[in-house]
């Protein structure tokens, strides 16, 4: 059986979890890390995945500064995705070696972890055919943008749950123009608990692996 855990890191700026997951990926490669995962939430961030175009960010540079975003590109693949307080990011740094190594069943797994906590919630989410993510109607809740080498994952899956969602203003999400975004939030009509949205998540994400969850406050140790 595997094991999981999951660590709750708080609020940590996005350049320190990059670096993190980069660390953990190769410890998780050389087998001195077990398979974690990082229940996170980011302050206000744009990134720009492998296949991010610049027109789907729709501030200048000198706006997105004064409205206190940062820009970061990176690895994950994707277009443009918004991170900031009160969205869910979880980081599974896992090995899908020797019985998962497929990419879109990982992908699926984690449009799945975020279907199911919906549901918990009683809203009804699912996916779009030919779009990645997590939608309600016609309004995304939730993005997947992953990173895979020697089959140990990177990025993951990021939840809206509490977000101020008028922060999207400042991009196209994921370069979809026609379709809008919501949140566990919105929907309901009242904010949630953050800390119990994300351990029902990281619950989910294991129960697909079939694994044994322990969770863990802080960082992994290396």
């Amino acid at each position: 059986m595997r094991t999981f855990t999951a660590h709750r890191l708080g609020r940590i700026a996005y350049a320190d979890a990059h670096a993190l997951q980069e660390r953990l990926v190769e410890a998780r490669k050389a087998g001195t890390l077990g398979d974690v995962m990082l229940l996170l939430e980011h302050p206000k961030v744009i990134t720009m995945g492998r296949k991010a175009s610049r027109q789907h960010i729709l501030m200048s540079g000198e706006a997105l500064s004064e409205g206190g975003y940062e820009l970061h590109e990176t690895g994950r693949g994707g277009d443009v995705t918004f991170h900031g307080p009160g969205q869910l990011v979880v980081y599974p740094i896992i090995d899908l070696k020797p019985d998962r190594e497929d990419v879109r069943r990982y992908v699926r797994d984690l449009e799945e972890t975020m279907i199911r906590v919906c549901a918990d919630y009683g809203i009804s989410a699912e996916r779009s055919e030919g779009l990645n993510g997590t939608w309600v109607g016609t309004s995304k809740v939730g993005a997947v943008g992953v990173r895979i080498s020697q089959w140990v994952t990177m990025h993951g899956l990021a939840l809206n749950v509490n977000t101020d969602l008028a922060s999207f203003a400042a991009i196209v999400p994921c370069g979809i123009a026609d379709r809008g975004v919501t949140s566990l939030s919105q929907e309901l009509g009242h904010e949630l608990s953050f800390a119990e949205v994300a351990d029902k998540a990281a619950h989910h994400f294991a129960s697909l692996f079939g694994a044994e969850l322990t969770f863990r406050d802080g960082p992994p140790e290396l």
